[in-house]
C-alpha cells in the first residue's frame, strides 16, 4: 500500500483533503482490453509517481519534453481506460479488491473512498488487499454511492435543479396542469357554497312554497319537514286509471289529491292524520240533536266508516262524527268526487249525510269564525255588504220584504271582509278593498221524498248576498238541468241565512247500508280576471245532473246587489253524518240505530294548466296570518260571535264611513 501522505516536487507535505484539486485535461480514450487484464492497472506505484509529476506545481513543459508529455498522455488514456484514474465515481466505480477476488456485490451498498476507509470493498467482500492509486481526483463533499431508487431526492442534482428554479416558460404543461387544479378547485368551491343555493332557487322558484299548509311543504313558518313516513297527497293505493279524467268543459284534468281510506283502522283525533281532523262538538248552527266525537269515525274493509250511535252524551241522546280537512288540505277549482254507500234506507228518512266543501277563512261549527263570512261570495261594495242587505235610511224595501211570506230578506250582520273595508283595517288581503268570503258548495246532501220514499240528493251553492226572493236566474239557457226526470230544482231556495241555489236529483235504492257505492262530484270553475266565464257543474252516478253558470248568480234590480261571484277562494273538504229537524224531520219509528254512512274514496282533480292550485293560503287568497292573529275564535267551538271572542268588525266605508 502507498502512503497516505503524496509529496511534491518540492517536498512538502500535501494534505489530501486540504488543497483543491488541480484542473485536469482529458484527451480521447483509446479503446484497451478487459481492464481486469490489464498490466497497468495492478501498478498503483508507477501511477502514483507519474501523476505526481505530471501535476506538479512546478512542472513548466517545453519543447524539450513532447516526447515526454506524448508518453504521458498515453499512460492517462491507458489509466482512464483500466480504471486506475476516475474509477473511484459513478455508479459503477472500480472495485479492484472485488475484481482481484472475483466477487461481486451491488455497488449501492460499495463505501466510496475516503480518509477514513482506506478500502473500497462490498458488502459482502472482506479484503486485506491494498488500495489501488488513483491519478483522479477523491471525493470530497459527496458520496459515490449508487443513488437510492425510492427518492428522487435522494439524488440531488444542484447545477440542473438552479437551472430549472432560474427557469420560466409561459408553455410549461406541468405549469398549466397546476393552475387548472387550482381554478378547478376553487370553482367547486364557490359553486357548493355560492352557486349552489343559487342554482336551488332559480329551479324552485316557480313552485310555490305554500303547497298546503301541513301537506309535507311548508308551514306557516315556512319551515320544511323531514317526514319519511309522511303519506302523499295522491294515495298510492289510487289506480293509475284515476289519474287524469277529461272534464265537462272538454279539458284535461289531472289528479292532485287522493285517499283511498285502505289502511285499516285509522283514527282522526287531532294531529292523527296530515289531512284529516274529526271535530268534538254540537253543531248547533243547523240545530244538530248529535254529538260529533272523532270516536265515531275509523276506517275498515277498505272504507271510511262513520257511525251515528243512540247514545246519551254532552246532554244529547245521539253520536257521530264530522271529518274536516279545515287549514290542512285546500284546493281552488277543480273536480272533487266521492264513492258513498249512504246511510240507513230511504225508507227511513230523517238522517242528513253529506260531503261538501267550504272556504278556509271559516271554520265549520265555530260560530265565531262563520260570522259575517258565511255564505257570502261577493267582490263589490255597494249595500249588499250592509247589515241585513239595507241602508240605515231602510233602502231598499224590497230588503224588508223580500223574504219568505213578504217578511225580512236577510238577518245577516253584513260582510265583516267586503270591498267596502277601510284601509289599515283588520283584512287578511291581498289588500282591504278585496272582498272576503266562506261561501259553501255541496257535493251532496241526502234527504227522502217521503210521498213515494226514494232517495235524493240536493246539490248546491250556498251564497249571500240574496236574490228578491231568492229566486236566481233559472232560465234553462244559464242554467240548465240535464235530464229534467231525475233532476228538478230544490223547493227550498233560501231562508234570512242563507240563499240555495239548488238542485235535487233521485238516487238509487241500493247504494246504500255498504250494499252498493255511486260517485257524487261537482265541476267547479272560477277566474277573477274572467269571472263571467266561471261555472259549477254537479253530477250523481258518473252522470251530470245540472250547472250554475256565473249568470246564474248575476246582479239583481230588486233587491239592489251586485253580481255574486263563482268562489274564488281555497276550499276545504267535510264529511259527516247528521241528524237535524231543521233539515228533515226524523222518522224514529223506522229509523235504526247504530247506522253507518261508507266512503270508498275522494278523490281531487284539476285542470292542467292550473298553477298554485293546491293549498289553504294562496297568495291571491291568504288565510294563514288572519287565523294565526285570530286563533280565540278559530280554536273554541264555544264562541258562536266575533265580538264574542274578542274582535269587532272593521268599519265598513260605505255604511260606517272610515
Amino acid at each position: 500500500m502507498s502512503s497516505s501522505r503524496h509529496y511534491n516536487n518540492s517536498g512538502m507535505a500535501n494534505p489530501p483533503r486540504r488543497v483543491p484539486p488541480p484542473n485536469q485535461t482529458y484527451y480521447a480514450v483509446p479503446q484497451s482490453p478487459n481492464p481486469r487484464s490489464a498490466g497497468p492497472s495492478r501498478q498503483p506505484s508507477q501511477t502514483h509517481t507519474s501523476t505526481q509529476q505530471s501535476y506538479s506545481n512546478h512542472y513548466q513543459p517545453s519543447s524539450s519534453s513532447q516526447g515526454y508529455m506524448h508518453q504521458q498522455r498515453d499512460e492517462t488514456a491507458r489509466g482512464v481506460a483500466t480504471g486506475t484514474i476516475g474509477a473511484g465515481y459513478g455508479p459503477y466505480s472500480y472495485n479492484p479488491n472485488a475484481a482481484q477476488g472475483g466477487n461481486y456485490s451491488s455497488s449501492r451498498f460499495s463505501a466510496a473512498p475516503s480518509e477514513v476507509s482506506a478500502v473500497t470493498t462490498g458488502e459482502k467482500v472482506g479484503s486485506t488487499a491494498p488500495m489501488a492509486s488513483s491519478n483522479a481526483v477523491p471525493p470530497y463533499m459527496w458520496d459515490s454511492k449508487d443513488p437510492d431508487l425510492d427518492d428522487a431526492l435522494h439524488n440531488p442534482d444542484p447545477v440542473r435543479d438552479a437551472a430549472l428554479d432560474r427557469s420560466f416558460t409561459v408553455f410549461s404543461g406541468r405549469g398549466w396542469a397546476n393552475v387548472s387544479v387550482l381554478i378547478i378547485l376553487m370553482c367547486g368551491l364557490l359553486t357548493l357554497f355560492a352557486g349552489y343555493p343559487v342554482i336551488i332557487y332559480v329551479r324552485d322558484r316557480s313552485r310555490s312554497q305554500h303547497v298546503g299548509f301541513n301537506l309535507g311543504g311548508t308551514n306557516g313558518t315556512g319551515q320544511v319537514p323531514d317526514l319519511p313516513n309522511m303519506p302523499s297527497l295522491i294515495d298510492k293505493e289510487t289506480p293509475q286509471s284515476a289519474y287524469s279524467r277529461t272534464g265537462s268543459d272538454g279539458k284535461t284534468y289531472n289528479l292532485v289529491f287522493s285517499d283511498e281510506f285502505e289502511t285499516e283502522g285509522r283514527t282522526f283525533y287531532p294531529g292523527d292524520d296530515p289531512y284529516w281532523e274529526a271535530v268534538d262538538l254540537n253543531y248547533w248552527p243547523t240545530g244538530d240533536v248529535e254529538w260529533y266525537d272523532p270516536v265515531a269515525i275509523t276506517t275498515a274493509n277498505g272504507k271510511l266508516v262513520i257511525t251515528m250511535e243512540e247514545i246519551q252524551n254532552h246532554n244529547l241522546n245521539f253520536r257521530s262524527g264530522m271529518l274536516q280537512s279545515w287549514n290542512k288540505f285546500c284546493f281552488t277549482t277543480g273536480y272533487i268526487e266521492v264513492s258513498v254507500s249512504m246511510p240507513g234506507t230511504p225508507k227511513a228518512p230523517g238522517l242528513w249525510p253529506g260531503a261538501w266543501t267550504m272556504g278556509n277563512l271559516g271554520r265549520a261549527g265555530y260560530g265565531a269564525t262563520t260570522e259575517g263570512m258565511w255564505p257570502y261570495s261577493y267582490d263589490t261594495c255597494d249595500l249588499g255588504t250592509f247589515p241585513k242587505q239595507q241602508g240605515k235610511d231602510g233602502t231598499p224595501a224590497a230588503a224588508s220584504t223580500g223574504g219568505a211570506n213578504g217578511g225580512p230578506l236577510s238577518f245577516l250582520p253584513g260582510q265583516r271582509l267586503s270591498a267596502c273595508t277601510c284601509p289599515n283595517s283588520d283584512h287578511p288581503g291581498p289588500s282591504t278593498n278585496k272582498g272576503r268570503n266562506v261561501p259553501e258548495i255541496d257535493i251532496f246532501e241526502t234527504q227522502v221524498e217521503v210521498s213515494d220514499f226514494t232517495g235524493e240528493v240536493s246539490q248546491s251553492f250556498q251564497v249571500a248576498p240574496y236574490n228578491y226572493q231568492y229566486e236566481f236566474n233559472n232560465d234553462s239557457s244559464v242554467t240548465p238541468i240535464v235530464d229534467s226526470s231525475t233532476t228538478s230544482f230544490n223547493n227550498y231556495k233560501g231562508g234570512v241565512y242563507q240563499q240555495a241555489v239548488s238542485a235535487v236529483t233521485t238516487i238509487d235504492a241500493n247504494n246504500y247500508n255498504n250494499q252498493g257505492y255511486a260517485p257524487y262530484a261537482f265541476e267547479w270553475w272560477s277566474d277573477p280576471k274572467n269571472r263571467d266565464d266561471g261555472y259549477i257543474s254537479w253530477f250523481s252516478n258518473g252522470q251530470k245532473t245540472w250547472t250554475m253558470n256565473a249568470a246564474t248568480i248575476g246582479a239583481d234590480p230588486v233587491s239592489q246587489v251586485s253580481a255574486r261571484i263563482v268562489p274564488e277562494e281555497p276550499m276545504y273538504v267535510i264529511l259527516n253524518l247528521g241528524m237535524s229537524p231543521s233539515f228533515q224531520k226524523q222518522d224514529w219509528k223506522h229509523l235504526t240505530f247504530p247506522v253507518s254512512m261508507y266512503i270508498e274514496y275522494i278523490r281531487v282533480y284539476q285542470r292542467s294548466d292550473v298553477k298554485n292550485g293546491i293549498g289553504c293560503s294562496p297568495s291571491s287568497h291568504p288565510t294563514a296570518d288572519y287565523i294565526n292573529s285570530h286563533a280565540n275564535a278559530y280554536t273554541n267551538p264555544n264562541l258562536t260571535t266575533w265580538d264574542g271572542a274578542g274582535y269587532s268588525f272593521p268599519r265598513n266605508s260605505l255604511y260606517d264611513g272610515c
